[in-house]
């Protein structure tokens, strides 16, 4: 074989290649969008603890668009002229919330003129193959403040009354105040990043993740792991708030709030995962026990 043609780069795909014209300037005016909020995005809320999954969210959204892209290209291409109200409610959507300082108006906006963009491209057809990475990109909305408070407060409570009841049948010396826990000599607050609703809803998105992923074809599996996610995500809290306190019983109020906490946030997500992956192993035992009975019978 040529060595120059051993050195010619691969076929695009085919969603990658040149644009009609008329879509040109609207992929072009969403690129100048786009870049403002994700500085906005990255400098403000994704660098705090509450939303420091932002990032992650994106970046499997972008995956799962790219993994249903060889199904999209299997579609018979149909525009859809509907892409065009949602581009211009999008747009509007964009503005508003730029000039109001709504970040949820803005990302709201962004995610509708991919819609559109879609729809003018493909059509509803491919829309239906794409609509679980735009449903997954809904975590990355940030919800008012009120509907936060109204609804971690409960959750941070319940989340201490189990630490501190964990650890004094463990034989720790503990106590608890409202979401304030006591510890030897040190005090803790159980803040909304270690026990909130975002914490939640982040580990909600990484269990539909895994579920999306993996596909199982029994409905009641997927119906059970996607029930199970909430207790899941509660134990997984729970397990952060423990670490976090015995880090500071053993090694001091510093090792507490310095490495060890951002290392904590990870104990949270492999604990998860891993209750995640034993919780499906075990309906997976299940299913096949009831696979085996029925044939029997």
């Amino acid at each position: 074989m040529d060595m120059a043609n051993k050195l010619q780069p691969a076929a695009e795909p085919q969603a990658l290649r040149k644009l009609p014209p008329e879509l040109v300037p609207i992929v072009a005016g969403m690129a100048l969008l786009l870049v403002p909020t994700l500085y906005r995005l990255f400098t403000g809320a994704w660098a705090s603890e509450e939303q420091a999954h932002g990032p992650i969210i994106l970046a499997l959204s972008l995956w799962l668009m790219w993994r249903n892209l060889p199904t999209v290209q299997q579609l018979p291409a149909r525009p859809s002229a509907a892409g065009w109200p949602v581009l211009v409610v999008s747009l509007l959507l964009y503005v508003l919330g730029r000039s109001q300082q709504i970040l949820s108006f803005e990302i709201l906006s962004l995610q509708g003129v991919a819609v559109a963009l879609l729809l003018l491209r493909r059509g509803f057809p491919a829309l239906r193959v794409q609509w679980f990475p735009f449903f997954f990109m809904l975590f990355l909305v940030p919800l008012p403040g009120t509907v936060v408070s109204a609804l971690t407060m409960p959750m941070k409570m319940a989340v201490s009354y189990v630490t501190e009841h964990l650890l004094y049948a463990a034989g720790y010396p503990i106590a608890r105040s409202g979401v304030i826990l006591q510890i030897g000599q040190y005090q803790l607050l159980v803040a909304d990043a270690c026990a909130g609703l975002q914490t939640l809803l982040t580990l909600e998105a990484l269990g539909l993740f895994y579920l999306n992923v993996v596909r199982h074809t029994s409905a009641f599996r997927n119906l059970a792991l996607a029930l199970l996610i909430i207790p899941i995500s509660f134990t997984a809290n729970v397990i952060r708030v423990i670490t976090l306190t015995l880090v500071t019983f053993y090694l001091g109020d510093a090792a507490g709030q310095g490495f060890l906490h951002g290392f904590a946030g990870m104990v949270l997500f492999v604990s998860a995962l891993i209750l995640i992956l034993s919780i499906d192993s075990l309906l997976q035992w299940v299913v096949r026990r009831r696979e085996r009975q029925g044939a029997k019978a």
